[in-house]
């Protein structure tokens, strides 16, 4: 038979399990950095046409860099990105921003020496700037990622 004490013990206990349960976040992102692209964007690695209608019309698109190309399978795929921090900056990041990017080209180690520095995704300008505070000094960005 329990006593009093320990009945709120046990509840308490529970209450927290149940409250922890409810608050666990579970995330699918990968954690990467992020470039400007710049041009000239045509040709592409994925189309290779002189054809601007390969880029979407919102002008969010991005060149894949060598952790996720995967010998052109990441041509066509869509992408959530938000940034999360800056290398350098502390506020580089336009909170709450996610926007979702779709892969034309690829830029590998031997065509920048910005895949020196691991860059996942090279952001066009207009990706870029719409996750990134204007006022950054900085050319990279950390941002988190999803299929």
């Amino acid at each position: 038979m329990y006593t009093s004490q320990q009945r709120l013990q046990r509840l308490s206990l529970v209450i927290f399990l149940v409250s922890l349960f409810f608050n666990i976040h579970t995330s699918y992102a990968d954690v990467g950095t992020a470039a400007l692209y710049s041009p000239p964007y045509l040709p592409t690695a994925c189309y290779g046409i002189r054809d601007a209608s390969q880029f979407p019309s919102s002008n969010l698109f991005a060149a894949a860099g060598d952790r996720i190309w995967a010998n052109g399978t990441a041509c066509g795929r869509k992408y959530l990105v938000k940034c999360i921090t800056s290398t350098s900056t502390p506020y580089a990041c336009n909170q709450n921003q996610t926007i979702q990017i779709k892969i034309v080209d690829h830029i590998g180690q031997e065509a920048s020496i910005l895949s020196a520095y691991n860059t996942t995704l090279f952001l066009s300008p207009t990706a870029f700037a719409t996750i990134a505070n204007s006022s950054t000094a900085s050319s990279y960005i950390n941002i988190e990622f999803e299929r």
